[in-house]
């Protein structure tokens, strides 16, 4: 049960959503606090409503359809900056900062590909390029003791620059002298 809810929550931008979440319930926490003050506000408090909630439905849906994380980030950053100005102060500064913070998050998540466990096949693998690459690099040394440097070789049809020296076997003859 544990391992199955941990690869649910690294499937998915789980913090982002989370603090999404309840910067939306905050924001829309405050101008329901007490019935009092709500009928004093009017109709202010509505815009606090609709944008808590639509922070709330970002991060349910940064959980649920991953796949949308990119515009669930940016629709919450943007609600939460605009609760600032339309929402006592954003609720009163905490929800537009984890707000902010979770919209961040949702929007910078990226999937992991699921790693394979190391078999004895892949091991084998390894071990064999390995000595493959030691096996090359034992051949660079000449007869004469000294290490040759790779050369690249130019691929067929490409240009050379005008004066440059061409390598043996690149592509382009050497000039001959009369």
């Amino acid at each position: 049960m544990l391992l199955t809810w941990r690869r649910w929550r690294r499937g998915r931008p789980f913090w982002g959503g989370l603090a999404a979440v309840l910067a939306g319930a905050e924001i829309c926490a405050i101008p329901l606090a007490p019935l009092k003050i709500m009928l004093q506000q009017g109709i202010a408090g509505i815009p606090s409503v609709l944008m808590g909630l639509v922070m709330i439905v970002m991060g349910l849906s940064a959980w649920f359809a991953p796949h949308y994380r990119g515009l669930a980030g940016v629709l919450t950053v943007l609600c939460a900056a605009a609760a600032l100005v339309m929402s006592n102060l954003g609720g009163f500064l905490i929800g537009t900062i984890i707000g902010i913070l979770g919209g961040s998050m949702i929007f910078a998540w990226q999937p992991v590909a699921p790693t394979e466990p190391e078999t004895a096949a892949t091991t084998a693998t390894a071990a064999t390029a390995a000595t493959a690459a030691t096996a090359a690099d034992s051949k660079a040394v000449g007869e004469s003791g000294t290490v040759s440097t790779p050369r690249t070789i130019a691929e067929p049809g490409a240009l050379t620059e005008p004066g440059a020296l061409a390598e043996p076997g690149g592509g382009a003859p050497a000039p001959s002298e009369p």
